[in-house]
């Protein structure tokens, strides 16, 4: 699913997007600067990847929740980083059109 497809399927659920990254270095910039409830990562992008990027984020943000949208099913590395790191966990984008917003939407309603 590509970015402008989530973005999309956000915005049809009244889901605000604070930020968007191009890299899990941006990513890190706009946590720092935008102190999101929520991050949404892809384990795969460029300069550093999610799996990075969300140690990172734990690091600098720790109640910052963080869900993998990833291509791939589920691999070692990122079983590992959701268990060691305290990631929410992942939703496959070829079913993000039917898993996506649930997911937000329950790790959304435990901040109340």
């Amino acid at each position: 699913m590509a970015r402008n497809s989530v973005r999309e399927l956000l915005d049809a659920h009244a889901l605000s997007i604070c930020g968007e990254a191009e890299d899990g270095e941006q990513a890190l910039d706009r946590v720092k600067a935008l102190k999101p409830d929520l991050v949404l990562l892809d384990i795969n992008m460029p300069v550093m990847n999610g799996i990075q990027a969300a140690f990172e984020i734990r690091r600098i943000s720790p109640a910052t929740k963080i869900l993998f949208l990833t291509v791939r099913e589920c691999t070692p590395e990122a079983e590992a980083a959701v268990r060691l790191l305290g990631v929410q966990g992942f939703v496959n984008k070829s079913m993000a059109g039917t898993e996506l917003i649930p997911a937000l939407k329950r790790l959304l309603q435990t901040e109340a």
